[in-house]
């Protein structure tokens, strides 16, 4: 969206101060957990951008509270899955041979994001080490959530979405639908004979560049745009406008409860 257009879909701007207001009368309070999937640009146009989303974040959960977001990098994989776009299948090695390791300090995220990639600079942020599926946290909670990622399950029951969940913490959708909600994949694991794939990915071992294969349920967001509606039609979720975006508020331990058992009845 070109800044002419942000600007036209808001009557003001949008600054920290008023996206702290329109935060708090969603329902986000001090010393929450929430992991956060947004869009800046639904938003309208922001005095300050992605920073001032941050920092009215953190206004409202203060330092008691803990912001995590997505910092996936899913060019860090194996090219032979890759299908937007796929690559010809004689890349495949060079790549392999050729991608590099995954660095938490360096590595940029990919398809998360303005804000979620603003915030992975912040300071007092850390970042999961997982090569293909890490988390960015900061507050309270954060060391404890992006604490050893298992590179085999990396949305699994030892994973940052694991360990929001036994903090019971939120899932806040800022501009986005369920199609983006990272807390679903969690869920995936409770599938009986969920389908596996072989995958790869690059990373550091002994400060060492490797290239590691390793194998992994397939995660699909396909049906969570449905599994949403379903969830939103039996359940009360709290729901406003922040800026120009719509914006959902949802405690993400029922929302999982409810997806296992959902997802069990679609496979």
């Amino acid at each position: 969206m070109s800044e002419a257009s942000a600007v036209k879909k808001v009557d003001r701007p949008n600054t920290r101060t008023s996206l702290h207001h329109q935060f708090k009368e969603l329902g986000l309070k001090e010393g929450m957990v929430v992991i956060v999937h947004s869009s800046l640009s639904s938003l309208g146009w922001v005095c300050g951008g992605s920073t001032a989303v941050i920092q009215a974040l953190m206004d409202t959960v203060g330092e008691e509270g803990t912001i995590v977001m997505p910092a996936q990098t899913a060019e860090n994989s194996d090219p032979s899955n890759w299908e937007m776009p796929p690559v010809p299948e004689e890349w495949w090695e060079t790549i392999r041979a050729e991608m590099p390791a995954f660095d938490p300090d360096v590595t940029p995220t990919r398809g998360m994001g303005s804000i979620a990639e603003t915030f992975r600079g912040f300071p007092g942020v850390k970042r999961s080490n997982h090569p293909t599926y890490s988390f960015t946290a900061w507050g309270k909670h954060a060391g404890e959530i992006i604490h050893e990622q298992p590179l085999t399950a990396g949305f699994g029951e030892d994973s940052p979405l694991a360990k929001i969940y036994q903090l019971d913490g939120f899932s806040l959708l800022l501009g986005v639908g369920h199609d983006s909600n990272t807390s679903l994949h969690l869920a995936e694991h409770a599938v009986p004979h969920k389908k596996k794939l072989e995958k790869g990915t690059a990373l550091l071992e002994k400060e060492k560049r490797v290239w590691r294969t390793y194998e992994e349920i397939d995660y699909d967001s396909e049906l969570f745009a449905e599994l949403g509606r379903e969830y939103e039609q039996a359940h009360t979720v709290a729901a406003a406008k922040v800026g120009a975006a719509e914006a959902k508020l949802i405690r993400q331990r029922p929302l999982v409860d409810y997806a296992r058992e959902w997802l069990k009845h679609k496979h």
